[in-house]
């Protein structure tokens, strides 16, 4: 089957869900130009996904995708979080920061019972998971909604662990992906393959349809996917510094700067591996920190930095993911966009 028959789309072609630079109003102007527009779900809660879903639904009668987290929530180590802060105090220090104010947060929520009384009520197409995939029992609700299962693997072995396990169809997030690592069933970054050498792997290893992420900008670069055997394509890092994207002015700027050129895998903002421009608190701190509470508990410590830089005009302590090929960074609407990626099929 094909992946614009499976999904209800025209064009087999996903907006990656990305949280905190996006929410509906890039989703349904993907979606009504025939791709699949995301809305990612991992930072709202319940309320706040009903609101965002109403404004959806009103703005796109097309297919949509929901995005949401399935990570197991860490146990609180308050000796770790204790020594993260202590190395970042001479950053509270220099910002003038006090640390005692700094509450502990659990940052991103994984995907919950609470999360499916809303899917049924609004019966998305498609729901997508990162880290893996939920419970059974939480699955079982995903599909009595109607709705088609995404996930990422980031290893033929994830791969192959999906397709066991629930999952419609298989995104294949290569190592120039921006943003989180999809990874679950390891933690090694030694393992992590760049797209065009995992995706002809999994498609060789599942019978699922395969949708190739990570580095693909243009038309050309959905061309290439296509010709190792995907049956779609996922972007993210493109779609970024659209007109309907709510990426901050520090984030675009950087993504227009000459800084984009040098990424890193970093888990300093949440405990996670994930890619963003190199900025001054991954120099100085070095990209991943074994001192970084555990995903997504890192997020609390730094967060200040972040806002009280940012008031300042500084994305020094921001996370400003971004894939390793931001050439595809334009500012025009995510309609134009589409249809120039779109190219990549025709031919």
């Amino acid at each position: 089957m094909q992946l614009q028959d499976l999904l209800g789309i025209e064009l087999p072609l996903i907006q990656a869900p990305m949280a905190g630079v996006q929410l509906h109003g890039l989703a349904a102007a993907v979606s009504n130009a025939g791709a699949l527009g995301s809305l990612p779900c991992a930072m709202l809660d319940a309320a706040g996904l009903r609101k965002e879903l109403k404004a959806l639904s009103e703005k796109t009668r097309k297919p949509y995708n929901l995005n949401f987290f399935c990570h197991t929530p860490p146990a609180v180590d308050s000796a770790r979080e204790a020594a993260w802060r202590e190395a970042l105090a001479p950053y509270y220090a220099e910002l003038g920061i006090d640390p005692m104010t700094i509450a502990s947060g659990p940052g991103r929520l994984p995907f919950s019972a609470e999360m499916a009384d809303v899917l049924d009520e609004f019966r998305p197409a498609v729901v997508s998971f990162h880290f893996g995939l939920p419970s059974a029992e939480l699955l079982a609700r995903v599909k009595a909604c109607g709705a088609k299962v995404l996930s990422s693997a980031t290893t033929v072995a994830e791969a192959l662990w999906l397709q066991a396990n629930g999952a419609d169809a298989i995104i294949a997030q290569g190592l120039e992906a921006g943003g989180h690592r999809g990874m679950f069933l390891t933690d090694e970054l030694s393992s992590q393959l760049g797209t065009f050498a995992l995706l002809p792997q999994i498609v060789q290893a599942v019978q699922l349809p395969v949708i190739a992420a990570g580095g693909i900008a243009d038309a050309q670069g959905v061309r290439a996917a296509m010709a190792l055997g995907a049956a779609g394509v996922q972007i993210g890092t493109a779609y970024l510094c659209c007109d309907e994207a709510s990426t901050s002015a520090i984030h675009r700027a950087a993504l227009h700067s000459p800084a984009a050129r040098h990424t890193a895998l970093t888990n300093l903002f949440s405990g996670r591996p994930a890619r963003g421009i190199v900025n001054r608190v991954i120099r100085e701190r070095g990209p991943i920190s074994a001192l970084a509470p555990e995903f997504p508990q890192a997020t609390a410590a730094i967060a200040p930095l972040r806002a009280k830089a940012e008031s300042q005009g500084s994305g020094d302590f921001s996370p400003l993911w971004a894939g390793q090929n931001v050439s595809g960074c334009k500012s025009i609407g995510a309609a134009e966009l589409t249809a120039e990626l779109a190219r990549g099929f025709a031919s």
